[in-house]
């Protein structure tokens, strides 16, 4: 009996996907103890957040790719509403407005947006499968600029780019062309200086800090500083578990979220880097397997979009922490401490194993 349950129950895991997730959490586990200052209650309340972030994976793997389809748009419309309420009403922390008090809970509607844009828009293509135009990108560009808009308008950068690239890579998988992609860059390009002073002072230093982390090594350049020294010092095996000097003794600032990656990087050294990246790159590619493999264009396009985008996750946050990108407040996935983006990219790999699993069962 309990054999039989236990099938049931995993039956709509992809079990090479959900090995690799097990072992990046374990692997998180243990940073985020060295991290918070081996602080048991931070990790305790890290393993209530992996889950609930679990147990919602799950549920969304037995929800069938033909339902999330037919909850694209509402979902899509009702982020929209949500996100014109934060402008509206929106409660503002540390001079960004954000949250949206709704009274029983106080929500981020923008986390929401990184699922419900890259499904409005698979659905929006795969409605034209068939006949393809220019306007139709053009369609799903403003359908990616109308959230966009509102996010960056928070200000939340490090999500905006994050919505951002998941719509963009729903667009190039759906045959978006490199001649007009390579327009659209040369374009932003040359409004580069018109968009530099819309930019907040704290965005455009961002960028100024990005060239240059030693004009301001005790304010704005201190993050950067502090991280590329933690990484470099810990060599090629690292300085060993709880002995890096730059977490331990407090010089390293956001250790146990967006800087955590230089936490690791002091402690288990290049080796430990590659080893990471290693499953980080399985992930990626098994994600990439599914999304080749899917059924229709909807849940093709929508599995290439989170697969792609938990790749940006990553390559965003270690370029940021290794100074070759600015700081935008992107964390590590899967390894940072926190509950809304470990559930949202959960919530992401419950539909890639729900793409992959309704397939077998429709297949036999």
């Amino acid at each position: 009996m309990i054999r039989l349950w236990l099938t049931r129950a995993m039956a709509h895991f992809d079990r090479f996907l959900l090995g690799m997730l097990l072992l990046v959490i374990m692997v998180a586990l243990f940073v985020l103890y060295s991290a918070s200052g081996q602080s048991v209650d931070q990790v305790s309340r890290q393993l209530i957040n992996i889950c609930a972030a679990l147990t919602l994976m799950w549920l969304m793997a037995n929800i069938s790719p033909q339902r999330l389809e037919n909850i694209a748009v509402p979902a899509y419309v009702l982020g929209l509403v949500l996100l014109v309420g934060v402008a509206l009403f929106g409660d503002i922390s540390h001079g960004a407005r954000r949250w949206l008090n709704l009274g029983v809970a106080r929500i981020q509607p923008s986390e929401g947006m990184k699922l419900a844009v890259p499904m409005m828009l698979a659905w929006y293509f795969a409605r034209r499968e068939a006949a393809l135009r220019l306007a139709d990108y053009g369609m799903a560009a403003l359908l990616l600029a109308l959230p966009l808009g509102l996010i960056v308008k928070q200000p939340d950068l490090g999500t905006a780019l994050l919505i951002g690239a998941s719509g963009f890579y729903v667009l190039f998988l759906a045959g978006l062309s490199w001649r007009l992609m390579g327009g659209l860059a040369v374009a932003v390009g040359a409004l580069i200086p018109l968009i530099w002073p819309m930019l907040h002072d704290y965005q455009r230093k961002r960028v100024l800090i990005l060239l240059d982390p030693s004009q301001d090594p005790l304010g704005a350049g201190y993050h950067t500083i502090q991280a590329m020294i933690a990484l470099g010092s810990g060599g090629l095996a690292g300085k060993g578990w709880l002995h890096g000097t730059q977490a331990q003794l407090d010089f390293l600032p956001e250790r146990h979220t967006d800087f955590i990656f230089a936490v690791f990087g002091e402690e288990f050294g290049l080796l430990g880097i590659a080893l990471l990246m290693l499953l980080f790159l399985l992930i990626i590619g098994r994600g990439l397997v599914i999304a080749a493999n899917a059924q229709n264009m909807f849940s093709r396009l929508l599995a290439g979009s989170i697969t792609l985008t938990f790749f940006t996750y990553a390559f965003v946050n270690m370029g940021m922490v290794s100074g070759i990108l600015p700081v935008v407040g992107v964390p590590l996935p899967l390894i940072s401490y926190g509950g809304t983006s470990l559930v949202t990219l959960l919530l992401g790999f419950g539909i890639l194993m729900s793409i992959q699993t309704h397939k077998k069962l429709v297949a036999s």
